[in-house]
């Protein structure tokens, strides 16, 4: 709860949480998806709510009307004044940095700030597991949550998937299990967040841009079991160097997850199986070959999303059934169509070198390469390294691609600036010959162009889809 003073009660939660909200003056910062998740719940437990975003007014649009038939004041602009006069509680939106100006009034004031996560954590009672890593998330959480599904339990998939924890949390009973998906951005502004079991999927550089040093990167990820006791379960990828030597911060019990070596506590792969070690004794699940999602790290995504529903009682079988049902979650090495024997597919969820190396890995075909964007401070060599001898031809878009142009030029790729997506998909279509993969998976963040990776992701499969 909040105390007299504005500080925040690390114990509190659910609907006392919720009480002790009545009458406190909270400012919500960012008006997008989560920052209005928020303004609704605390509006519901009777906070009193003022909301800020540097867009003005008129831009919010339909959000500004909504939150103001809330009773939600509005102070909105670049230059706006007002925001955290008399708050008690700050709660930011994952968007906005905590280290940016927007925040700058807050923090001189001795502010307690939080987090969107952290708000929707807090008004449930429910057990959760959270995943993070840099890639792999998505298709994790949404893999868990189909497995999960196969047990009596109420089940919530939130969070970072695209469903704010904040817009779910009241009414979910207390006896469900949540599965959330966290990035570094909520985790940074985490206060109490305590999963019951923490999954750490793979750690690379990411956000550099946002966070400003790798280190500070890995300690806003490792912030996932900062709060986390021996009673609770931290499961982390084996294979993963930097994860691997993350899990020496947590307190709770590790199981680890392997796709190359079998583990005396955690989930495996061996002779073409993937198995679990948990009790003493080895326990089959399914076979390699079940498994839908192209690429070894989809493989290291359903070892991670085992162990998760192993730890919530659920059976082999079970598990095996649901894995084996499970399709590609849209925008992560999504398969559009065939076209005269050349295959498409939608990876705009790659969004960082790392991402589209494991996409890269993914197909044995020849690559003609859709890449570009906002590149966030990345280095490019290891992509275009990684990229000799798969990608045939590479169409680079987007405010990056002179830098990946460089990269590419370097390791003898052929490469052509394009002018916009749709160019690229017109020039890699005239291109390609049967047998070859034409793959979108631009290494880069969509803003520059595109509202959203979804954005950038849906704009190419109706492009595709359009090819005569």
């Amino acid at each position: 709860m909040i105390t007299e003073r504005g500080e925040i009660d690390m114990v509190t939660r659910g609907r006392a949480y919720l009480d002790s909200l009545a009458g406190r003056r909270v400012t919500v910062v960012g008006l997008a998806r989560s920052g209005v998740a928020a303004a609704r719940l605390l509006r519901t437990a009777g906070a009193q709510v003022t909301g800020t975003d540097l867009k003005p007014l008129e831009a919010l649009g339909r959000v500004a009307a909504e939150l103001q038939a809330l009773g939600v004041r509005l102070v909105t602009g670049p230059h706006a004044r007002g925001a955290f006069d008399g708050a008690d509680l700050v709660v930011v939106s994952p968007g906005v940095p905590l280290h940016g100006d927007q925040l700058g009034p807050a923090r001189a004031r001795g502010m307690p700030i939080i987090g969107e996560l952290e708000l929707g954590w807090r008004a449930l009672e429910a057990e959760t597991i959270a995943i993070t890593g840099t890639n792999g998330k998505t298709t994790t959480t949404a893999l868990t949550g189909a497995l999960l599904a196969e047990q009596p339990r109420p089940v919530l998939v939130a969070g970072n998937i695209g469903t704010p924890l904040a817009a779910r949390a009241l009414g979910f009973p207390p006896d469900g299990l949540v599965v959330c998906e966290v990035s570094s951005f909520q985790l940074e502004t985490t206060d109490a967040f305590q999963p019951r079991v923490a999954a750490v999927l793979n750690i690379t550089p990411d956000h550099l841009d946002r966070h400003g040093s790798l280190a500070a990167y890995v300690d806003a990820k490792a912030r996932i079991f900062a709060n986390q006791t021996p009673a609770d379960c931290t499961i982390v990828n084996a294979d993963d160097e930097a994860a691997e030597a993350l899990a020496r911060r947590t307190r709770a019990r590790v199981v680890w997850f392997s796709r190359r070596r079998p583990a005396s506590h955690g989930v495996f792969v061996r002779d073409g199986w993937v198995a679990a070690t948990l009790n003493g004794h080895v326990e089959a699940i399914c076979p390699v070959a079940e498994i839908f999602l192209r690429g070894a790290h989809n493989v290291e995504n359903v070892l991670a999303a085992a162990a998760c529903a192993l730890w919530a009682g659920l059976a082999p079988e079970a598990i095996r059934r649901a894995i084996g049902r499970f399709r590609a979650v849209a925008h992560r090495i999504e398969f559009v169509r065939d076209r005269r024997g050349v295959q498409y597919y939608n990876d705009s969820k790659g969004t960082n070198v790392a991402s589209t190396l494991k996409a890269l890995e993914s197909f044995s075909e020849r690559i003609l390469l859709i890449a570009g964007g906002k590149g966030k401070g990345q280095d490019f060599e290891p992509l275009a390294t990684a990229a000799r001898g798969r990608v045939r031809h590479a169409f680079l878009i987007g405010e990056d691609a002179p830098k990946l142009a460089a990269a590419f030029k370097g390791a003898s790729i052929p490469v052509a600036r394009c002018p916009s997506l749709e160019a690229a998909v017109e020039a890699a279509g005239q291109l390609a010959m049967p047998g070859d993969v034409v793959l979108l998976s631009p290494a880069c963040a969509s803003f520059d162009m595109f509202d959203s990776f979804e954005h950038r992701g849906d704009v190419f499969k109706k492009l595709v889809e359009r090819l005569e």
